[in-house]
């Protein structure tokens, strides 16, 4: 599997991730450690999307903003510029975090990270053997070209929701539980509601029941409801820029090629001055 092909694709069948971990990848996985510890793809190391960003409310969504520090945490779970990365999440029971690593490692200019449609369990029914205890990574060597195709800030955000008559095709998207849009604060967020304007599209409606991606003609049916197509500016978040991420990561695959994630998202959007950073609610 050559990188050309890596580079235009964030998400890789059971099946191809087996290939990409036979030739030596890096393997993360995002499930919860005790879930890692009673077994996992061999060579897998254990991650969370907290490791690598800022630990203050309310700024938890964003990641770390010192360069030193964030590439030294990545090269020490193993990540190296030149060696494609598969992450392995739970998507039957998780807030997208695959998706957020895979996002993550692509906006600091790593082009060959992606992550596993179906997750743990589709490498497991694909025949890739698993191991138990603790794997130590060997260091990696990355070092971080950041881009901001894929990201966008709380004011740069807060101008193109100002400009939305001089580009009207804008949509941003809210990822989170309907009751989260309507305005029911569930995640520490200081204020309910959704961003001016929003759609909401549920980061899970993106699977099936058992955690694998809808057909891609099936998404794309379900974007071009809420009027999203291919060639639409698009604007992701939900409560810290994990669900979200996912979402990005999945329109990115499908060829969507507009597409940022708030990572400061509704913690930091809640927590400034609601004159400046308004929100919308359903709720009566």
């Amino acid at each position: 599997m050559n990188q050309d092909f890596l580079c235009n694709r964030w998400v890789v069948s059971s099946e191809e991730a087996r290939q990409l971990i036979e030739q030596g990848a890096t393997i993360l996985d995002v499930r919860n450690q005790i879930s890692w510890l009673l077994g996992h793809i061999s060579g897998a190391v254990h991650v969370t999307w907290q490791q690598f960003s800022q630990q203050q409310s309310p700024h938890k969504g964003k990641l770390i903003d010192n360069p030193e520090i964030l590439s030294e945490k990545l090269r020490a779970v193993g990540i190296c510029n030149n060696k494609p990365v598969v992450v392995v999440g739970n998507p039957v029971h998780n807030f997208g975090e695959e998706g957020r690593i895979v996002w993550m490692l692509r906006t600091l200019g790593h082009s060959q990270a992606v992550f596993v449609d179906g997750g743990h369990s589709a490498l497991v029914n694909a025949g890739v053997p698993i191991v138990w205890g603790v794997t130590q990574p060997n260091p990696g060597d990355f070092v971080m070209q950041r881009t901001s195709l894929w990201e966008i800030q709380r004011d740069e955000l807060k101008a193109n929701l100002a400009a939305k008559d001089i580009s009207p095709d804008l949509i941003v998207v809210d990822a989170r539980e309907a009751r989260e849009y309507a305005g029911t604060p569930s995640y520490g967020e200081q204020r309910g509601g959704h961003l001016p304007g929003a759609v909401h599209f549920y980061f899970q409606d993106l699977k099936d029941a058992q955690g694998n991606l809808l057909p891609r003609d099936q998404i794309i049916n379900k974007l071009k409801r809420l009027g999203i197509q291919r060639h639409t500016p698009i604007i992701t978040y939900c409560t810290g820029g994990i669900r979200s991420a996912f979402l990005t990561a999945v329109l990115v695959d499908l060829g969507f090629n507009n597409v940022k994630n708030y990572a400061g998202s509704m913690w930091e959007w809640s927590a400034s001055p609601a004159n400046n950073y308004p929100l919308e609610s359903e709720h009566k």
